[in-house]
């Protein structure tokens, strides 16, 4: 068996391969492969790209080839990112001066800025349908939700990027418009307000009104939400969670707050 490489097997008794190496102390695990022949080409791809000697060109992370590159992508990454920057990177991250890229493929790389670093190196970002997501606690995360984005947000209106890049998630590039359900700022003659609608069964949209701050407004949302469901919705509404008020101040703003009045007789048609 060649070095670096290992025969295993797996519950169910198939044979595979596991490939690893030593490089300055660390030892990396190169995967599992199929073969022995894989698993070694594996290994070999891995020093070539630790142990170019200076005087040659060293592999980036441009070179890998999924048809002809034995050694997986996010290695490849994390390996050339290894030998740049001395630094391991569990999965496909090269660190840059003050934030780092991970890498989807080749082509396509999102920046973060450094406090992601470790959320990232514990949680692999996938592409499904053009959204990126990561698996927490068993769930499918959207990764901008980490930055206050809720479900369903329309980039342009809710939140932009400064720089036109929507991959660019670096702090100061991304800017949060709207945060809560059913809230849009919107300017009112020479004043900006804040006004809220909400989404009723039937298909049809009403303004539940108009309030000089956000959090009125996202409390109002909350407020129609319950006169709705009091009225026998059971339409599945997500509730707004408002991080920087206390329960106090939340139940004196949903006493106060007032909502359109025909939210006690609107009809409701098409619960769901």
């Amino acid at each position: 068996m060649a070095a670096g490489v290992y025969p295993s097997n797996k519950k169910d008794g198939t044979k595979y391969y596991r490939a690893s190496l030593t490089h300055k102390g660390k030892h990396i695990s190169l995967g599992g492969f199929p073969t022995g022949e894989q698993a070694e080409l594996a290994y070999r791809e891995a020093c070539m790209i630790l142990r170019t000697p200076e005087k040659e060109e060293s592999l980036g992370i441009l070179d890998h080839n999924r048809e002809t590159h034995a050694l997986p992508f996010d290695k490849w990454v994390a390996l050339v990112n290894y030998r740049d920057n001395g630094i391991w990177c569990r999965g496909p991250i090269y660190l840059r001066k003050g934030y780092f890229e991970y890498y989807l493929d080749t082509h396509e790389v999102i920046r973060f800025g450094a406090d992601d670093l470790f959320y990232y190196t514990h949680h692999s970002i996938q592409k499904r349908g053009g959204h990126l997501f990561v698996a927490d606690y068993g769930m499918q995360v959207s990764i901008l939700s980490r930055y206050g984005i809720r479900p369903y947000a329309v980039p342009g209106r809710d939140y932009e990027f400064k720089n036109g890049d929507p991959l660019d998630l670096r702090p100061g590039n991304l800017t949060v418009i709207n945060r809560y359900n059913g809230v849009r700022a919107e300017r009112r003659g020479a004043k900006e307000s804040f006004t809220t609608r909400i989404n009723l069964p039937s298909g049809s949209t009403i303004v539940v009104g108009h309030y000089d701050t956000e959090n009125e407004a996202a409390i109002a949302y909350n407020k129609a939400v319950n006169i709705l469901r009091e009225r026998g919705c059971v339409r599945n509404w997500e509730i707004n969670y408002l991080e920087d008020v206390s329960a106090a101040e939340y139940r004196i703003i949903y006493a106060r707050v007032k909502v359109r009045k025909t939210l006690h007789t609107v009809e409701i048609h098409g619960n769901a």
